[in-house]
């Protein structure tokens, strides 16, 4: 029998499309000058901004890589102009809340009191609860401060959320954590909702084994479409690292430096 050598012969490898990444939607509330839109940014661009404009609303997206998950996340930046009046756009939509006051503006975390009350009531209730985030900013104002941290404690202890205070001028990887934070506090609510769920099995239809079932995933909504909202998509440097930097331009109504 004739022995052949030759190089070795390489097999075509048949790649599986990845599923789309799961979505988390995230809305950021507060009264204005608060900062929501200086968060927003600096957690899609890593840049500070230090004009916009304040009745600007827009809505974009990131893919981000959360504890090794792909996830879309869609932030809605709001500009309600007297609170939580018009907030029938958002509430339905969203599936975390991050609610924002600045330390140095005593008027604004008055405000956030209103949202997370109107919040609350809306999500009471419903079989997935939407996460909520409490977010002092600003912390860089330290020697104006008005509102201490044990306030801001305190308040998200009363409505049994999570609470944080950032700069959106100083550190990126505290306004990503909060951020990456509302994803894993989505996550946790959905298993939660899952394992609550009762298991019905009838006789006359043949029994599914749980580990051979498809896994069950969560059903987003559609996102809304006020009149001022834009989507505007925005790669993730982490979960995009080989793909062209975002282009900044695509958040009109900023300066950004």
């Amino acid at each position: 029998m004739a022995l052949m050598f030759g190089k070795a012969r390489t097999c075509n490898i048949v790649t599986v499309p990845e599923h789309e990444p799961a979505e988390c939607n995230v809305v950021v509330l507060g009264a204005l000058g608060s900062g929501k839109s200086a968060l927003t940014v600096k957690f899609l661009t890593k840049r500070f901004i230090s004009e916009y404009d304040p009745n600007l609303e827009d809505t974009y997206s990131s893919e981000e890589i959360v504890d090794q998950q792909p996830v879309l996340v869609k932030v809605m930046d709001t500009a309600d102009q007297d609170g939580p009046v018009n907030c029938e756009r958002y509430l339905g939509w969203a599936s975390a809340f991050l609610i924002v006051y600045s330390i140095d503006n005593r008027y604004s975390f008055e405000v956030c009191q209103q949202y997370l009350e109107t919040v609350t009531l809306y999500t009471k209730g419903l079989q997935s609860e939407a996460s909520i985030i409490l977010l002092g900013n600003k912390v860089d104002m330290e020697r104006y401060r008005q509102v201490s941290k044990s306030d801001g404690a305190s308040l998200a202890a009363r409505f049994s959320c999570l609470f944080f205070e950032v700069s959106a001028c100083l550190d990126f990887s505290s306004v990503q954590h909060v951020f990456h934070e509302a994803v894993r506090e989505v996550r946790r609510e959905v298993e939660r909702s899952l394992s609550v769920r009762p298991l019905f099995i009838s006789e006359d239809r043949p029994t599914i084994s749980l580990s051979a079932a498809p896994p069950l995933l969560p059903c987003y909504k559609e996102l809304p479409t006020p009149a001022t909202a834009k989507l505007v998509t925005v790669k993730s440097s982490r979960a995009q690292s080989k793909r062209r930097a975002p282009t900044l331009t695509l958040l009109k109504g900023f300066k950004i430096f």
